[in-house]
């Protein structure tokens, strides 16, 4: 019995610790890179900051090819009364405008809003592009004034057009381009660490200097692969100041719980300068198992992963915990 209550204080410690260590991170370190971000940009990230380490961002990603694109926020919310707090999106097979609308929609509705893109070199296409598509030539594309540097931004404007519209109409956006990238099974991990890095930060150059995008709060995704990680994760990062939260993704909750052994290494690399967040899962982890490994954020993969790895009883336990943040919930960030 000694020995038990011995192990339970010294657990309570470690997580007092890291409760006092995450807090301080906030008032501290924690800001956005973009110094002209937009008043409901701040005022989104700051919430994000202050639910980090006391509470999860509930979310969800949508599918545009099962009956509506409200599919699995439907079946949320007759499996638990409740909505997801943040919608996840993707601009994938160029739908650009399609991802504006729901965007708004959402947004409107009161909601966080994230984006990916699933697609080829080009900028175009859909989710085989981005795993069976190279680039040949990454010196030339990476290099400024090259034919083929060009053409990579003219296309990589077809998001920046959309993200813009979205600027307009007085949307934030999680942005999380180029994600898994470490995990080296889309073609921009398919290069060295050094050209995805290149890659990222022309990306967020271009979008922030020239674009002038300032709703943008930029997500760093690794993967739940490259972080068995032999593959030495910190050499995949592009700065502190290219990027605002950092995450990991796992399908592997089953064995793994929320992961914190992702956590604990994405926290390393970021030396507790930003907020982390669960930013893939199939399964969601537990309420217990979230608070001993606090993200900011779950966000569900869409169809089967949503209906078939959850059941309707675990999802309406999760919605419904205090600890976590649902769409009704959240502030006003207009």
């Amino acid at each position: 019995m000694k020995t038990i209550r011995i192990i339970s204080i010294f657990l309570c410690l470690s997580l007092i610790f890291s409760a006092c260590s995450i807090s301080k991170s906030k008032d501290d370190t924690m800001k956005l890179s973009n110094v002209n971000a937009n008043a409901q940009t701040i005022a989104v990230y700051e919430y994000i900051c202050q639910v980090y380490g006391n509470q999860i961002i509930t979310g969800q990603q949508e599918s545009t090819w099962v009956d509506t694109p409200e599919y699995e926020m439907n079946y949320i919310l007759d499996a638990t009364g409740k909505l997801p707090a943040m919608r996840g999106l993707d601009f994938m097979n160029d739908d650009f405008d399609g991802v504006v609308e729901r965007s708004v929609e959402w947004w409107n509705k009161g909601g966080i809003v994230t984006i990916c893109w699933h697609c080829g070199p080009d900028f175009s296409g859909n989710y085989d592009n981005c795993k069976n598509d190279e680039i040949t030539d990454w010196d030339a594309v990476l290099t400024p004034g090259t034919e083929e540097n060009k053409k990579l931004i003219a296309n990589m404007d077809k998001a920046g057009k959309a993200l813009q519209q979205l600027q307009e109409k007085g949307v934030t956006v999680l942005w999380r381009p180029f994600h898994e990238f470490d995990g080296q099974w889309f073609w921009w991990g398919k290069g060295t660490s050094e050209n995805f890095k290149k890659l990222w930060i022309m990306m967020y150059n271009h979008f922030t200097n020239d674009l002038n995008l300032n709703n943008l709060i930029w997500v760093l995704g690794y993967s739940h692969n490259g972080t068995d990680y032999k593959g030495k994760p910190k050499k995949w990062y592009p700065g502190d100041e290219y990027c605002d939260i950092v995450g990991a993704d796992s399908y592997e909750v089953d064995v793994n719980g929320a992961e914190e052994r992702l956590h604990k290494i994405v926290r390393k690399i970021t030396k507790d300068n930003k907020p982390l967040i669960f930013h893939e899962c199939g399964k969601i982890p537990t309420i217990e198992q979230l608070k001993q490994t606090p993200w900011c954020s779950f966000m569900t993969w869409h169809t089967e992963w949503l209906i078939d790895t959850n059941t309707k009883e675990e999802l309406k336990e999760i919605y419904n915990s205090d600890y976590a943040i649902t769409l009704d919930e959240l502030p006003s960030f207009k």
